[in-house]
């Protein structure tokens, strides 16, 4: 029997993320995913008026490419897929995985030529020139990760995906406003004492535009400008495999110390090129139906009540000039259960304890937005 919130899903991710228009091309890309999806997605971007063209790829596929690839095979095959994305004026990338860690064991050089040749170059040509929206799918995996049912956490999902988010656009605003008029960004929590400076950096707001979840307002950090101590206290899975107890110490905007449960592995990625250790972006999060973290950045990232700090790649609506293979985004929660904190922009009280205390920022507390 159809679902009918796959074409609820579909529709918010062509009428509202990505806003086809006729005559559009619309790449659709599917990794593990149910034909269903993709069917809904056609006929969505159909009834924009726009041309579909859809790619699917299963993860355990893209890991013996990646795997057996030498410089020239994989080299081609980005050529090909920049090739086409160039070709599009939109881009739908819906994510699925049987396996969160299939990719753990792929040997590092072999993620740095996939990452040099294929992933970066693509992601330079979508990101910058397609209006673009990337989302997961709800695996059992996934599921586990949340440890909930399947049907209890299919049923999460679409709430979440499909939440009012031009609501929160407007209530983002003010957020949007106070962060372009602050210089100096003081960051306190367990183990965390963070400074640094956005001035001049803009300011992206993010509501359903490009990630679905979502919920963020991000910009990057003045490249030089970060100094002091953190610790992440949300696990997170990079290149397969997951890091917990990742803390971090800076110099002058650069990563200094480094530590983990892997710590070796960790300043392997750190030390994928000059940029990775410099942070590329700062975002804070506030989707209300996102609590706790389940080892998804595209849900982790948005948790309410967090912020995420990225070591490497900045992006180009809020460039601060880091360059990178890597853009690894980190999470630290500031609700009560995860020990708190506080958020100030100079020397002013934001946020504390992962509610916004500022007066014009109430709307984004998660019983406004829901």
């Amino acid at each position: 029997m159809h679902d009918p919130r796959l074409d609820e899903l579909a529709n918010v991710l062509t009428t509202h993320s990505t806003k086809v228009q006729p005559g559009e091309f619309v790449l659709i890309e599917g990794i593990d995913i149910p034909q269903e999806m993709v069917i809904a997605l056609i006929r969505a971007v159909r009834k924009a008026g726009g041309i579909p063209l859809v790619e699917l790829k299963q993860n355990r596929i893209q890991r013996e490419i990646i795997t057996g690839g030498d410089d020239a095979g994989i080299k081609l095959m980005g050529e090909y897929e920049i090739y086409r994305m160039k070709k599009v004026q939109a881009y739908i990338g819906i994510r699925g995985s049987h396996n969160i860690t299939e990719m753990s064991d792929v040997p590092s050089e072999a993620i740095q030529r996939y990452q040099k040749y294929w992933s970066r170059p693509l992601n330079d040509i979508r990101v910058p020139k397609t209006k673009w929206v990337v989302l997961r799918w709800p695996h059992p995996a996934m599921a586990q990760q949340a440890q909930m049912s399947t049907e209890a956490f299919e049923d999460y999902y679409f709430d979440v995906c499909t939440l009012d988010y031009s609501r929160m656009e407007r209530a983002m605003l003010p957020l949007k406003s106070l962060m372009e008029e602050t210089d100096e960004v003081h960051i306190v929590g367990e183990d965390t004492d963070l400074q640094f400076s956005i001035k001049d950096i803009p300011i992206i707001p993010c509501a359903g535009e490009c990630n679905i979840p979502d919920g963020e307002c991000f910009t990057a950090p003045v490249r030089d400008s970060v100094n002091g101590t953190i610790h992440f206290n949300t696990p997170t899975i990079y290149q397969g495999t997951t890091f917990t107890d990742i803390r971090l110490r800076f110099e002058k905007g650069k990563i200094v110390e480094a530590t983990a449960n892997d710590t070796e592995k960790l300043n392997g990625i750190l030390d994928t090129d000059e940029g990775a250790r410099y942070i590329g972006e700062f975002a804070i999060a506030f989707n209300p139906y996102i609590t706790n973290p389940m080892l998804d950045i595209l849900f982790d990232e948005k948790i309410a009540g967090s912020f995420h700090f990225t070591p490497g790649q900045a992006y180009e609506e809020a460039d601060n000039g880091v360059r990178s293979a890597v853009h690894w985004d980190m999470v630290m929660i500031q609700t009560p259960e995860h020990g708190g904190g506080e958020i100030s922009f100079d020397g002013h009280l934001i946020r504390k304890d992962g509610r916004f205390v500022h007066p014009a920022l109430d709307a984004l507390n998660p019983e406004n937005l829901i």
